[in-house]
């Protein structure tokens, strides 16, 4: 891969266009043969088996068409013949004749389905408002840690059966015995707007603690600092966290989600919300929002959070509302100025997503042993 920004107009871009569609088809055709296994079926009610083999033709035919662009923009087959040749083999195996089909029951599954279209909207959003509107207009695509950032995204999103479940247990176990049937039906009877911001502001006020408390002690600091280690900010940046953080953070956050027990509509906005606005806020992208960033976090807002600098370390919690960590004194944001640089000042991390998920239980980033006596307040 190319160490230096991709340009427009070179034919690089277009050829990993057609390469990342053909990779995508080539996954899509597994679904189409083991859903059971390869789908989610929470996932399965939002799309339709048409709308599916409707989305495979059209990227298997864009594969081929951008494959083809390429070796007209850069007279060379380099960027161009390896999509040409993907798309090819999905054609092979069938990815123009594949049709959707009931799916029965399966007591586990991976989430590869949730996986290619999160994947696929992520790309279609971001890599051009990156590519068009960077912050860091010297940091590539292809950086030195890209492929570990992308290991971690496919990682949560195949295990999404796993890491739901285990982050679900704790809100059952200690709040299941309530009669919370009432309440639900009330909230429930709620106007959207209203029940769509209590959803926000509850999960985001717990969020807020469960995240500060990763920060305050030294003993879960270990393992949220994996996330923090990234000097890379870009849209694949928020997927570097140790599954330790994960399943406390997540945790935390569907208690509210479990008690208040809004509808299905208003939890599956939050989670569409959730997903897109999670990966904005670490996005490589100099865009502001203007007033909006007052109101919702920002990139800028989110990447004082990660700054490298350990005055400024303490700050901008919230993973929505700027305004609760007004309430906590734990607000930052600097009119339009941006942090010179993130990561974690005096700290050594392991390559990898293996190597960086063992670290954390065997060593501490700042010292030889788990003492964790970082000389820094984060």
């Amino acid at each position: 891969m190319s160490s230096k920004r991709l340009v427009v107009g070179q034919g690089q871009i277009s050829g990993y266009i057609s390469i990342f569609l053909a990779i995508l088809a080539l996954l899509g055709i597994l679904c189409f043969h083991y859903p059971e296994k390869l789908t989610t079926p929470e996932f399965r009610e939002i799309y339709t088996k048409n709308s599916m083999e409707f989305l495979m033709l059209g990227g298997v035919i864009a594969s081929f068409f951008f494959a083809g662009l390429s070796i007209i923009l850069s007279k060379k087959l380099k960027f161009g013949w390896p999509g040409f040749a993907l798309a090819a083999l999905a054609v092979i195996l069938g990815a123009l004749g594949v049709e959707g089909r009931d799916v029965a029951k399966s007591s586990w599954h991976f989430g590869l389905d949730w996986m290619i279209l999160d994947l696929l909207l992520m790309v279609a959003i971001f890599v051009p408002l990156e590519l068009f509107f960077p912050k860091n207009t010297e940091q590539t695509k292809f950086h030195e840690e890209w492929r570990t950032d992308l290991t971690y995204f496919v990682i949560s999103h195949l295990f999404i059966q796993f890491f739901g479940i285990v982050t679900q247990k704790p809100a059952v176990l200690f709040f299941g015995w309530m009669g919370l049937d009432q309440l639900h039906t009330w909230i429930q009877s709620l106007p959207f707007a209203i029940a769509l911001f209590l959803a926000f502001f509850s999960t985001d006020l717990f969020q807020y603690w469960a995240h500060r408390f990763f920060h305050t002690r030294v003993s879960l600091w270990r393992f949220h600092s994996i996330h923090h280690s990234t000097q890379n900010m870009d849209w694949l940046a928020g997927s570097r966290t140790h599954f330790i953080d994960i399943f406390f953070t997540r945790a935390m956050t569907f208690i509210p989600l479990y008690i208040l027990g809004f509808s299905s509509t208003v939890f599956n906005v939050y989670i569409i919300f959730i997903a897109i606005h999670a990966v904005l806020i670490h996005a490589n992208t100099r865009i502001n929002f203007g007033p909006i960033k007052y109101i919702f976090t920002t990139p800028q807002y989110h990447h004082w959070h990660h700054c490298e600098d350990p005055k400024y370390y303490g700050h901008n919690f919230a993973s929505i509302f700027p305004f609760i960590d007004m309430i906590f004194g734990t607000y930052y944001l600097p009119k339009n100025e941006w942090p010179a640089g993130t990561g974690v000042h005096e700290a050594s991390y392991p390559k990898g997503f293996v190597n960086q998920s063992i670290y954390p239980f065997t060593k501490s980033p700042f010292d030889t042993d788990l003492n964790m006596e970082e000389r820094s307040d984060r």
